[in-house]
């Protein structure tokens, strides 16, 4: 039994989870800057 995915749901797929990436990468990037600039605050005291 072989189970296909139609190509617009492939598409679908696959632009969820570029989507779902940058916004992660976006997020992560965000939280890395805060925590090394409170090091670099900290670190000037």
């Amino acid at each position: 039994m072989t189970t296909y995915i139609f190509f617009d749901e492939a598409l679908r797929m696959l632009t969820n989870a570029y989507l779902l990436s940058t916004i992660l990468l976006i997020a992560a990037s965000g939280i890395g800057l805060a925590v090394i600039e409170t090091i670099e605050k900290t670190g000037q005291r």
